[in-house]
C-alpha cells in the first residue's frame, strides 16, 4: 500500500505561513467589505469561522503592521493607516486610459457609434483622452486632447452634476456660461435644474451644445469616493442617434459600472 511522502519541517513551515497569509488577508477583506466601523474578536470568529486564538493573533502580526489599529477602550478592531496607503498605493497605479479602452471597444461595437472617454482639467474644463470609432460610413469623431468647458455637452454635465457640491457651486457662480453653439445652457439656473435631473438619473444626454449636428449620451465613471474619475459616452449624428438613444444609453450605464466597480465603487 503506498505511503504518503513525509512532510518535512519546510513544507510544514511552509503551510502554516500561506494559511496565516490567507487568514490574514480574509480578516483584512471582511473589515474592508463589511458594514461597520470596528469589530470585536467573537464577532470576527463567528463571522470567519476562525479560532478566537488564531483571529487575535493575526490582528497582534496587522497592528505591528499599521494595517489595523485597535481601541484600548473597547478592544474593537478596525483598518489602520497602512491599510489606507496601500488602497492609494493602488489607485495612484491605475491608468484610466488603459482600463478604459476595453469598455469603449466593446461600447462601440455594441452601439455601433463612437465611444469616448473624458478625463477633468483642471476644475472648469475636460478633455477627450480616448475615442473607438465604429466601421460605417458615417460617424462622429472627437479631438482628444482638446479642452472643453463642463457646462457644454453632454460629457461635461455628467461631470458636473456628480462632483462634491461646493465644486460644483464654484463652477457655475464664479464666471458666465460661454456657449459653444447655440444650443449649448448658459443659463445658470436651467443648468442647476438639468444638474439634479442628470444626478437622479445617473446619466446626461446632449444634442448639438458641444458640437452642431451631434448627439450624445454620457456617464460617470466613479472612484471609490462616487466621484467621477473620467466620464464615457456614445456619441453619432443627431437625427441616426434620436432613434438609437434608448439602446445606447443602456449599454452605457452597463460600460460605466463596470468601469466604476473596477475605481473602487460600489453601487448600493
Amino acid at each position: 500500500m503506498p505511503t504518503r511522502p513525509k512532510q518535512t519541517e519546510t513544507d510544514g513551515g511552509g503551510s502554516a505561513t500561506i494559511a496565516t497569509v490567507e487568514r490574514a488577508a480574509d480578516i483584512l477583506l471582511h473589515l474592508a467589505n463589511t458594514r461597520g466601523p470596528d469589530f470585536g474578536i467573537t464577532e470576527l470568529s463567528e463571522e470567519l469561522g476562525m479560532s478566537k486564538a488564531a483571529i487575535h493573533r493575526v490582528l497582534a502580526s496587522l497592528r505591528g503592521r499599521g494595517l489595523v489599529d485597535v481601541d484600548e477602550r473597547t478592544r474593537r478592531y478596525s483598518l489602520g493607516v497602512g491599510a489606507l496607503r496601500l488602497g492609494l498605493a493602488y489607485l495612484d497605479r491605475i491608468d484610466v486610459r488603459r482600463m478604459g479602452r476595453p469598455a469603449l471597444e466593446q461600447l462601440s461595437a455594441r452601439t455601433g457609434e463612437t465611444a469616448t472617454l473624458s478625463v477633468l482639467l483642471g476644475g472648469r474644463e475636460r478633455i477627450y483622452v480616448d475615442q473607438v470609432t465604429p466601421d460605417r460610413e458615417v460617424i462622429m469623431s472627437v479631438s482628444l486632447g482638446e479642452p472643453y468647458p463642463l457646462h457644454a455637452g453632454g460629457s461635461g454635465r455628467a461631470f458636473l452634476a456628480f462632483l462634491p457640491d461646493e465644486q460644483l457651486e464654484k463652477y457655475v457662480s464664479e464666471a458666465p456660461l460661454e456657449p459653444l453653439t447655440a444650443s449649448t445652457i448658459i443659463d445658470v439656473e436651467t443648468l442647476r435644474r438639468n444638474l439634479a435631473e442628470v444626478r437622479a438619473q445617473g446619466w446626461a444626454r446632449s444634442s448639438g451644445e458641444r458640437k452642431s449636428g451631434a448627439a450624445s449620451v454620457a456617464a460617470p465613471v466613479r472612484s471609490h469616493d462616487g466621484y467621477p474619475i473620467a466620464v464615457v459616452s456614445v456619441c453619432g449624428p443627431a437625427e441616426r442617434f434620436s432613434a438609437e438613444f434608448e439602446g445606447c444609453r443602456d449599454a452605457l450605464l452597463h460600460a460605466a459600472r463596470t468601469l466604476s466597480r473596477q475605481f473602487g465603487w460600489i453601487d448600493d
